[in-house]
């Protein structure tokens, strides 16, 4: 499916108020969209539409827990009183926690598959019956952690894969049903936003991200993309594809990397913040965090897959590296017994 390039199209963005939201909010009023800002943070949410109508674009902003269906609900209705409907719609609000699985309460186990899993699904749910009828582009943003897991971040690796199989359900239908709804999964791999600075932290330092890290823009970049030109899924940052495809083939081998991966998420030099964003906003406005190693400028392998002649070529060149891997050199040459 390719829906055709609009003049001004309606883009509502859940999780507005920063990271990846935030930049895919102020990218796509650059090129001349129309944006629904929601959130929780009501007081981030207006400096962000008063920057973006500062400059000529045009946004609104709806206070909204995007747990709570009946929020969800009122950012679209905002969206089609104000704007007359909506093109696309973006599902990015989400969050983090950091401990073993053991020593997490209940309660914020329960916030955080509410705001990741539940809130992408009323999100979904209520974006297609507008889009069904109008057509239109459904992203939701999941995570490499959509096929892999974390230790120390256990819950959200489940979330994620809960997200995973929604979507892929969830187009299948729409697909069955012939609705003009292109239904796109983006899986960032690590993004330098404040997730892990707002994220619930049951660790004795400050959560850190696994590098290499990738900049917000890549993700904002490859959401706008699949608006226009969707694909089913899109990883963004080669590193995480190269996580997800050694896990495929050697997922004893990912578990083993347990201790490396617990080492990688914490910082040694930086205070700890137990609350963070899970259960209440905090002060929001930016799109990047603190990360302790330098940030990519631009993924290549994103960039590349974002364009179906180089992915192609790209899936060839791996083909055949991996049959080489596999076969060994002399495949082509009958055995002798």
């Amino acid at each position: 499916m390719t829906h055709k390039p609009l003049r001004a199209p309606v883009i509502v963005i859940t999780g507005a108020s920063s990271g990846i939201g935030l930049a895919t909010a102020r990218m796509a009023a650059e090129r001349g969209a129309r944006v629904v800002l929601a959130a929780r943070s009501g007081d981030a949410l207006a400096r962000i539409r008063a920057e973006i109508e500062g400059v000529g674009g045009k946004a609104i902003d709806v206070v909204a827990d995007v747990g709570r269906r009946a929020d969800v609900q009122a950012v679209a209705d905002r969206a089609v009183a104000t704007f007359g409907g909506f093109d696309t719609w973006v599902n990015v609000a989400g969050g983090s926690i950091y401990g073993r699985l053991r020593e997490v309460s209940d309660a914020d186990h329960e916030r955080l598959i509410q705001t990741n899993f539940w809130g992408t699904v009323y999100g979904s749910l209520v974006a297609t019956e507008h889009l069904r009828q109008h057509g239109g582009a459904l992203i939701n943003v999941g995570s490499i952690a959509s096929d892999l897991a974390f230790p120390y971040q256990g819950m959200y690796a489940a979330s994620k894969h809960a997200v995973k199989g929604f979507t892929d359900a969830l187009r299948m239908e729409l697909m069955d049903e012939k609705a003009p709804v292109s239904v796109t999964l983006i899986k960032p791999a690590s993004i330098d936003t404040p997730l892990p600075q707002r994220a619930r932290n049951y660790m004795d330092r400050e959560p850190s991200l696994p590098p290499p890290i990738y900049p917000p823009e890549e993700v904002a970049n490859a959401i706008l993309h699949a608006a226009v030109h969707p694909q089913r899924d899109i990883i963004v940052g080669g590193a995480g594809k190269a996580f997800v495809a050694g896990k495929e083939f050697a997922p004893g081998a990912y578990d083993h990397l347990s201790s490396a991966i617990i080492a990688l998420q914490k910082r040694t030099d930086a205070p700890r913040n137990p609350d963070g964003a899970l259960h209440a906003p905090v002060a929001a406005g930016e799109t990047r965090g603190d990360p302790p190693v330098p940030v990519m400028r631009t993924s290549a392998y994103t960039r590349a897959s974002l364009h179906p002649l180089a992915a192609a070529v790209g899936l060839l060149g791996v083909g055949a590296v991996t049959a080489f891997a596999v076969l060994g050199p002399s495949s082509g040459r009958r055995r002798r017994l």
